[in-house]
């Protein structure tokens, strides 16, 4: 490979197909193959390349705190939670009409694991997402009242397809972030799904959100198009001592 291909494969950032090239062109001398069957591979390995950088890319910006899949979930321990609902899950059939997704029950069933393997399914297939923590996403909010960019962070929130709101449960609430809640789920209504996990039934809500009315409001938008899972089984943390 001449040293003037070489650098226009640099500067173009064809990165995978210039490491491919070499080996390509000493096996095209011997193999003599048709231009389509000897760019194939090259184009091929190009985009498979860029796929993978762009799925890293994904899961980083997601903040997954760890690598769940759904493929290694323990259904036979959980009995509670139905493997056919969750394969629907899987099939990301909610993402198009936003379809809202909440587990609810008490802490170690699954909830987590079940919620952040169907966000890396769905930044398996292209789409962004973000996982959060509640008390970190309610922090954020507090935080982004300092300097007036609360507008900033709902709109961030917004955009993204899928949103994974974590451990929602009693926190102590300003009504200024509860208020910023509502209009997250408000702005993402109809538009974006988002998936909650929380230990709290939907009639104590209110209790940490602190205004009935508004929780009223929210939830009459976050159920509307929502599948809500009950899982009522044992905790999957095994005593370590």
């Amino acid at each position: 490979m001449n040293d003037e291909l070489d650098q226009l494969l640099s500067n173009l950032r064809l990165k995978k197909l210039r490491s491919l090239l070499p080996e390509a062109l000493t096996r095209a001398n011997k193999e003599q193959p048709s231009y389509e069957n000897f760019l194939l591979p090259l184009a091929r390995g190009e985009w498979h390349a860029r796929q993978e950088t762009s799925l890293a890319w994904r899961v980083k910006n997601a903040s997954l705190p760890e690598t769940l899949t759904l493929e290694t979930f323990p259904f036979g321990k959980q009995p509670a939670v139905s493997r056919r609902q969750i394969k629907t899950f899987a099939s990301l059939d909610f993402i198009p009409p936003a379809e809202n997704i909440v587990f609810i029950g008490p802490t170690g069933v699954g909830k987590t694991g079940l919620a952040t393997g169907i966000l890396l399914k769905a930044l398996q297939n292209g789409f962004r997402g973000r996982f959060v923590k509640a008390q970190d996403l309610f922090d954020e909010m507090y935080a982004s009242l300092a300097d007036r960019s609360s507008r900033r962070l709902v709109n961030n929130l917004a955009r993204l397809d899928v949103l994974v709101i974590d451990e929602l449960s009693y926190l102590n609430l300003k009504p200024e972030q509860a208020n910023i809640f509502f209009k997250l789920v408000e702005e993402r209504y109809r538009r974006k799904p988002t998936i909650i996990t929380t230990n709290l039934v939907y009639d104590d809500w209110a209790n940490f959100l602190g205004n009935r009315p508004m929780t009223d409001a929210l939830l009459s938008r976050l159920r509307h198009q929502c599948h809500t899972v009950l899982i009522e089984g044992q905790s999957l943390r095994t005593p370590q001592g």
